[in-house]
């Protein structure tokens, strides 16, 4: 028979070893995290700017990265190092302003591989002015003598998509579609040069689609078909501009006269994301991106009453954090 200390050292070591597996099961488990749910250019206190992460099977995969992902990555015990990759919806500053800050607490942490970032055209402009602005910081690096240099293709490597191009990981694809977002009459250089994508991610277990901006779309509607979970945008554009009235007072008024023109043209309203949410018969749709950003819940139910006008399916509106 064993002694009471070497039984009781067993047990230790079984319970440990237990304890190891169920905390490798629930990391290897698959979720969808809105680390921010709020659209910009306003901020505010209760919600951060637009940012997701995927986990398929342990890979981690930031979907959007707005100012203050590093942080909200941390609010679920992750950290920069640890990300794969990064996909980008499109390239306005609510959702990619994070993005200097994850390149470079992943060069001094000692991440193990460089970022693979995958966005629209103007990605690698993007990625390759974030770099070229990390170069001081790199040559000085800790202040050591004879410290190893860090090359920038050592710390992302940038990858331009669009819906021409679907992708194939080993437990996961990603169809992509273009939305309309931007509205610039084809032949023009904003038209070739500005282009805003939806994102159709299918596991083994669930399909998610992520809306990114987009306003009322047929493409995002043939792209979220079926979908298991449909994370969409949407936006009370008056109350946004009340709103970045009052944060914002120097703003000059025909600035805020193209702002209004695009939210009201390049978002969904309430009605227009029921609409789109019926047409796609997805099984459950979770709101983000949503501003004015409230969080009290009886000044959502109203956005909730006029979406299930249209949609008889489940509707929540995220908050930071969650996990779906």
């Amino acid at each position: 028979m064993l002694k009471s200390k070497s039984l009781m050292k067993l047990i230790k070591v079984a319970s440990i070893a237990c304890f190891l597996s169920t905390t490798n099961m629930a990391f290897a488990e698959n979720a969808f995290y809105t680390l921010g749910t709020m659209g910009g250019p306003a901020t505010i206190a209760e919600r951060s700017q637009p940012s997701n992460l995927l986990i398929v099977d342990g890979q981690k995969i930031l979907v959007d990265v707005g100012d203050g992902t590093a942080g909200q990555l941390a609010k679920i015990g992750q950290q920069a190092d640890g990300l794969d990759m990064v996909f980008i919806s499109h390239l306005h500053f609510d959702h990619t302003g994070g993005l200097f800050a994850i390149l470079g607490l992943r060069t001094q942490t000692n991440a193990r591989k460089p970022l693979q970032i995958y966005g629209p055209i103007g990605t690698k402009r993007l990625v390759a002015g974030l770099l070229s602005a990390m170069e001081p910081s790199l040559e000085a690096g800790y202040g050591n003598p004879n410290e190893p240099k860090i090359t920038p293709e050592s710390i992302a490597i940038v990858h331009e998509i669009s819906a021409d191009t679907p992708l194939k990981f080993d437990n996961f694809d990603v169809q992509i579609a273009e939305n309309n977002h931007y509205s610039f009459a084809p032949g023009t250089p904003g038209f070739d040069n500005s282009k805003s994508l939806s994102f159709r991610f299918n596991l083994d277990d669930r399909s998610i689609v992520y809306s990114g901006d987009t306003g009322p779309s047929a493409a995002v509607e043939k792209l979220a078909n079926g979908a298991d979970l449909f994370i969409a945008e949407m936006m009370d554009v008056d109350a946004t501009i009340i709103k970045i009235r009052k944060l914002a007072p120097n703003m000059p008024e025909k600035q805020l006269m193209f702002l209004e023109q695009h939210l009201k043209s390049h978002h969904l309203t309430p009605a227009d994301l029921g609409t789109m949410a019926k047409n796609s018969n997805v099984k459950r749709l979770v709101v983000t991106h949503f501003s004015p950003g409230y969080t009290d819940e009886k000044l959502i139910a109203p956005y909730i009453a006029t979406i299930k006008e249209q949609y008889n399916g489940p509707v929540e509106f995220a908050a930071d954090t969650n996990k779906y």
